[in-house]
């Protein structure tokens, strides 16, 4: 005899910086960073709280971040318009969906190392996954 199903459990991607304390129901961290953290060695990456797997095909290139360097508002939203142009090339944009998909499934987190949230990479790449249907973390 088939049981009644329960409700789904309550799964989630959840936007970090790096280094960061983890939250419980966190998840796997991924550093979607163009470089490990400096002077910390890889065995010590996910026990120092910077990520479990490194993910560098989801940050910027350095053309873009060159971008930021004149700072101000202008500077950001040419930021935005490239890095978004950067991950609508098809192995970035399968990625995106992959990462969406597995919302639905399983806790995970993704991150930066930039202290400024509005002004880092991981709030435009949070854009592109709720986009993309993917779930968030509440709070």
């Amino acid at each position: 005899m088939e049981g009644k199903a329960g409700p789904a459990p309550e799964v989630s991607v959840r936007v970090v910086r790096l280094g960061s304390s983890r939250q419980p129901g966190e998840g796997l961290r991924i550093g979607t960073v163009r470089r490990p953290p400096r002077g910390i060695r890889k065995a010590e990456f996910a026990s120092r709280n910077y990520f479990d797997v490194w993910f560098p095909d989801l940050a910027p290139t350095a053309a873009t971040i060159a971008r930021l360097k004149s700072g101000g508002d202008r500077a950001w939203t040419a930021f935005v318009r490239r890095y978004r142009s950067e991950m609508a090339r098809p192995g970035p944009s399968r990625l995106l969906d992959l990462l969406a998909a597995l919302s639905r499934s399983a806790d995970f987190s993704v991150g930066c190392y930039c202290e400024d949230e509005t002004r880092c990479h991981r709030s435009v790449l949070a854009q592109l996954l709720r986009e993309r249907g993917a779930h968030f973390a509440r709070g």
